[in-house]
């Protein structure tokens, strides 16, 4: 494999993140989210898997590096089985935040580490598809059980933005009254229960390994949080980069990034410029 020119970031605080990554690797984490990041959006989230490069570029990275971990509102497990990052010889130590870190895999391990379940999202199961009924948006939606949470998709629909639109009103009723809140998503709104977020998992899991520096990419308006928590990280004096991986979905990311990539296949370029960097 060639060497791969890293990319450079276009704000001088996602410059400093990257120099100090580079200059400290052991003590860096590279923490990625999953769909749309790691994995291509499709229509099916069942169906979605890691871009094939991406485990490859991750084994080749992850030797260098403090940590390597993946945020993500899956649950844990199925993102591990979906990225296919078991068992992977180079990865012993990469840790999955699932359910935007109420859930945590450790590759040591092999094991998955969880709370019960909020008992709200019992209640917004039994109602959803009344509300999905009323609103007029039953045709073409698509319910996600992702155990600790309920995700809608509108990315079938006729019109998928215009059943995104009437569904938040409603569904945001529906999360309140259980007391769970809504994560909206790419044509996808997702109730989920309250204190956990990708930033909160992020932040957490920076000072527990204690690094020196951090990278973080996603694509999402999910991943904001996480944005915000490498911002705050940054002003406590933990450099940090921001990576969005581009769409034409969502701008509000890339205007926040320091380095905006081409999707999943430009976050496994990004990986493999920095092992090549590194190696």
């Amino acid at each position: 494999m060639g060497s791969q020119p890293l990319p450079e970031p276009v704000t001088d605080t996602g410059r400093e993140g990257l120099a100090a990554l580079l200059a400290r690797p052991g003590r860096a984490v590279v923490a990625l989210d999953f769909d749309g990041t790691l994995a291509e959006i499709v229509p099916d989230p069942e169906q979605a898997r890691a871009h094939p490069g991406a485990v490859p570029a991750l084994a080749r990275l992850a030797p260098h590096l403090g940590s390597v971990a993946v945020v993500t509102g899956r649950p844990a497990g199925v993102a591990v089985r979906y990225g296919g990052f078991a068992g992977v010889p180079a990865l012993e130590h990469l840790v999955v935040l699932g359910h935007y870190g109420a859930e945590r895999w450790d590759a040591v391990t092999g094991t998955v580490h969880a709370p019960a379940p909020h008992p709200g999202v019992a209640g917004v199961q039994a109602e959803l598809p009344g509300v999905l009924d009323m609103s007029g948006a039953w045709q073409g939606t698509w319910i996600e059980d992702k155990g600790r949470a309920i995700a809608v998709h509108t990315r079938r629909a006729d019109d998928p933005q215009a059943a995104y639109d009437a569904l938040t009103a409603p569904l945001t009723a529906l999360a309140e009254r259980h007391g769970l809140i809504v994560e909206p998503g790419r044509l996808v709104l997702e109730l989920r229960p309250p204190g956990m977020d990708k930033g909160v998992a992020l932040a957490e899991y920076v000072r527990e390994v204690d690094a020196s520096a951090v990278l973080y990419a996603g694509d999402d308006l999910g991943d904001l949080a996480a944005f915000a928590a490498v911002e705050k990280l940054r002003a406590e004096g933990v450099p940090g980069t921001l990576v969005c991986s581009g769409s034409a979905e969502v701008a509000v990311l890339a205007e926040r990034a320091d380095l905006v990539v081409d999707g999943p296949a430009g976050v496994v370029e990004l990986l493999n410029s920095l092992a090549d960097k590194l190696g």
